[in-house]
Parts: C-alpha cells; structure tokens; sequence
C-alpha cells in the first residue's frame, strides 16, 4: 500500500524528513517528558546542541531585529544607570554586544561576560581578537559567575539549558540586580519539551509554561518591571497539542531590596 502523503502519517512522516535533512530553518518536533527524554530522542548522527566551533562562525550577526529592542531598551537603561557588569548567559559569540554597541554608549568601564559552551566559547574569544573587542568583551563557560553582576540577560538561551532559571538563581551565592530576559520559549498552558533543529545540530529544547517562568523569578526575590511578547519570532511544534500556542517572550525583573 502506497503511503498518502496528504494523510496526518504522511504529513508527519515527511517533516520529519526535512527536521533531520534542515540546513537553514528553526524547526522544532516532539513532545517529550523531560529535557534528558528529548536529548536522548537525538539520533547519534546528529551533533546534540550547539558545541560546534565552525558552527558558531555561521551564525555571528551583529543585526539588531525588531525583537530585540525590548532587551536593548533594559539593558541599556541599566548601563546608563552605573551598571558595569553585564552576564550574557547563552550569549554566543558576543553576538547581542556586537548589535548592542552600535546603538548603545557602552562605557569604558563597562565588562560584558559571554557564557557559553566550550566551542563556541573558542569562536567568540578569536572573533573577539579580530574585531578588537577583548578589553571590553570576555568568555567562560560557568553559569554561576553570574554571580554579582549587575545585569544577567538571556536573550533566546533558556530554553536550551538543561537547568531552569529559577535553580541557577539558587545557586549564585549574589544575585545579579536586574535579569532581562528575552527571545524565550514560553506557553500559555504547559511545559513542553521538544527537539530543535539548529541546520548543524539538534537541541534539546524547553518550552516552559510562562506562569513558572515569573514564579520561579519571583520565589528568588525579584519584582516583576515589564514583560512582552517577541511578535514576528514564530515558533511552532508540530503535530503537538498546543504546539501551535508556544511563543517568544521575555521580561525585565529587578531585585528587591536586601534580598
């Protein structure tokens, strides 16, 4: 029997094809129960994740897109406040600095730390090196030096960490002053976890239900300043209940006083 390619097994049967054969698209399949599932869900063809040195050099882009000025507004507020010290979890290779400081007057003073995995990290510090950026710009690979830094910003990374935010705040001995979070997964109903499709690898991914999100942040004393959707970034799962009300968004929260 001849398999109908416009039957739901047909349909899925062939994005399936182009999830695993993508070069260039933002994909995303499966539903998963836990982040460790979707990751042991990667064909071992595959390179898991985004610890890919050549990779890193393809998607440098110093663009700043239209979902990005929600972030470039709270960051750059806290800059011109007196914040010196920027934690840009997730952060490539220095990608949002480079957007960033075309736009923004980043003081003299001003330190942007970049965490990431180790081959991108590589990436980052030759790029770094070639644009004359080492001063002002550094690379590591710990989450929880985060700790003490005025500004930790997470500009489409959480979704990728095997940990959620709300456990990496426990763990810093000083919490950052302001968490500017954006270009992240989120669902109105439910936690999702799911495979992404990156063009030179696959990710395990979590899209998290939005509610936790904010109350993971508050529980580990942070008030809420502002939150918006990142209108025009699609993202959707198919063949997922609710797959098709997963979306991009973000928020600006500060640390409350003696906390």
């Amino acid at each position: 029997m001849v398999l109908n390619v416009f039957s739901a097994a047909g349909r899925k049967s062939a994005y399936e094809r182009r999830f695993y054969e993508n070069k260039d698209e933002n994909l995303f399949m499966g539903d998963f129960g836990s982040f460790d599932e979707a990751r042991a869900h990667i064909p071992a063809q595959f390179a898991a994740g985004y610890d890919n040195a050549e990779g890193a050099k393809a998607l440098y882009s110093h663009q700043i897109y239209n979902w990005d000025y929600p972030a470039l507004f709270w960051v750059g507020q806290a800059i011109a406040g007196g914040a010196t010290r920027v934690f840009d979890l997730g952060g490539h290779v220095g990608i949002k600095y480079y957007a960033f400081r075309r736009v923004l007057e980043m003081p003299a003073a001003l330190r942007w730390h970049v965490c990431d995995v180790p081959g991108v990290v590589q990436t980052g510090r030759e790029l770094a090196v070639e644009r004359g950026a080492q001063a002002q710009l550094s690379f590591g690979t710990e989450p929880t030096d985060a700790s003490g830094h005025d500004v930790l910003m997470l500009s489409g990374s959480l979704q990728y960490l095997p940990t959620t935010l709300g456990e990496l705040l426990a763990k810093l001995p000083a919490k950052p002053q302001r968490i500017v979070l954006n270009t992240t997964a989120m669902h109105e109903d439910r936690t999702i976890y799911t495979l992404n499709s990156i063009g030179f690898g696959v990710c395990p991914y979590r899209v998290q239900h939005h509610e936790a999100i904010q109350k993971e942040i508050v529980d580990a004393g942070y008030r809420r300043r502002d939150g918006w959707r990142n209108e025009g970034k699609p993202i959707e799962i198919p063949f997922v209940e609710g797959g098709d009300r997963a979306y991009y968004g973000g928020g600006c929260f500060d640390l409350a006083q003696g906390r």
